[in-house]
């Protein structure tokens, strides 16, 4: 065994092109600071590398550090970062892990000569066995000179994991950010996600098993975290009444004073819109709520089990009780020009001063990838980032697509600097960036 404890733990980047939301949106690398936690305990000397804050280019970290393993996740548009990084660090001799939320669902891509170990789970102590030797009992796809053994995965109590290491993130705390939250933590609650939206593939992480901390647990966690914004990164935050009650409690006994943002639902907002002026009082500043669509005949094929009417009740519950509501939007593909023009109305009508829009993105690890196959334009995964056009349009070109879409974008951003939203923005570079791509994008 070698004398080398030295262990790289690696986020991408996200991208090498300035269309995405570096700057305005940077997350806390934080699986790899509970990998980062276990290692030391563990007697190894882990280091991070994460591509999103970091001046210092990858493969000169890697030659500095001179580590016996690599571990690297990532999301579907780092895929080819994550294959990169790897095969440098096999070129350096060293022990090559994969995992991360991709790579669970997703793992025969990561199938290469440079790649010794995909995870297939959350279960960060494999990551251990894999460095002493052992081989994993479940959870883990294993190269054996070119032959895959593919183990079952395994669902992950997220009670089993550590205390975060957040070293890293202290270090680049003026990089982190939700918006003009900044700089801001990350904390997770639970794993996967009790619902199921047909376009999502959250709620088969975690092998479809919703797993969730004691809210005590949480809490402490918070209060030892030394930084004022606190985003929750669990797929949905507002379940459980009684958990989120029992969260407000807390926070009011222990006195803490913080701001949160987290991802709610339309139809627990409305459902329990008592609660909403407590989560308020609290510092609840941002609620991320999949609003999707704004007519009830696509909510029902996205399987969203909620209505227009009741998105629109969330929207108001939120205004009145003075927590920001962001309404995620997907931008279909059969959407035609009206269907534009209609979600922007839709916006405006029920004034949500905060809106994400997305387009239509088939997941690789769903079935509905498999009913886009036919149609998709690319098989580069770094166009997986929602900003991207993957399958064609059914009711007009690619090029007439983006144009419309970027249409919406512009006015959205036009009406948030109107309306004096995200004033650390550059509002002329994203405008005038979005008007070059009004034509761009598309053959």
């Amino acid at each position: 065994m070698t004398d080398n404890r030295r262990v790289l733990l690696v986020h991408p980047e996200i991208s090498r092109t300035k269309y995405n939301f570096a700057g305005i949106i940077d997350n806390e690398p934080l699986e790899l600071e509970y990998i980062y936690a276990l290692l030391a305990e563990k007697g190894y000397e882990p280091y991070i590398w994460d591509g999103q804050v970091e001046k210092d280019k990858y493969a000169d970290r890697l030659a500095e550090i001179s580590p016996f393993a690599v571990y690297i996740c990532g999301r579907t548009r780092q895929e080819n970062f994550m294959k990169e990084y790897c095969r440098l660090a096999k070129e350096h001799g060293c022990i090559t892990m994969i995992g991360g939320l991709h790579a669970q669902l997703n793992f025969r891509r990561f199938f290469c000569e440079y790649t010794d170990n995909v995870l297939t789970s959350f279960n960060i102590y494999h990551i251990v066995d894999i460095l002493e030797g052992k081989e994993p009992s479940d959870s883990v796809c294993i190269n054996n000179n070119g032959r895959w053994t593919i183990k079952k995965a395994e669902p992950f109590d997220i009670k089993r994991l550590p205390t975060p290491d957040r070293t890293y993130f202290y270090e680049h705390s003026d990089r982190y950010r939700y918006l003009e939250m900044q700089p801001c933590a990350h904390v997770r609650t639970s794993y996967s996600c009790p619902f199921r939206c047909s376009f999502c593939c959250r709620n088969k992480m975690n092998c479809g098993t919703y797993s969730v901390r004691s809210i005590e647990s949480v809490v402490d966690e918070i209060e030892a975290i030394d930084c004022d914004s606190i985003y929750f990164i669990d797929d949905d935050f507002l379940v459980d009444r009684k958990r989120v009650e029992r969260f407000i409690e807390l926070v009011h006994q222990r006195g803490i004073h913080k701001k949160y943002v987290c991802y709610g639902r339309a139809d627990f907002i409305s459902a329990n819109s008592d609660i909403m002026g407590k989560l308020k009082d609290i510092g609840f500043y941002y609620i991320l709520t999949g609003l999707e669509a704004a007519d009830s005949r696509r909510l029902k094929k996205y399987n969203k089990k909620t209505g227009v009417r009741t998105n629109a009740e969330a929207v108001r519950i939120l205004n009145d009780a003075g927590i920001n509501i962001m309404g995620m939007f997907i931008v279909d593909l059969d959407f035609r020009a009206g269907d534009f023009r209609r979600v922007y109305k839709w916006i405006k009508r029920n004034d949500l001063r905060h809106a994400a829009i997305s387009i239509f993105t088939p997941e690789m690890s769903s079935e509905q990838f498999e009913e886009y196959r036919g149609r998709l334009i690319t098989d580069d995964p770094s166009q997986w980032d929602y900003l991207h056009v993957v399958a064609k349009p059914e009711n007009m070109s690619v090029r007439r697509y983006y144009m419309y879409y970027h249409i919406l974008v512009v006015k959205l951003f036009v009406r948030g600097w109107r309306d004096g939203l995200y004033d650390f923005l550059d509002y002329g570079f994203f405008i005038k960036s979005m008007l070059k791509n009004l034509f761009k994008f598309g053959g």
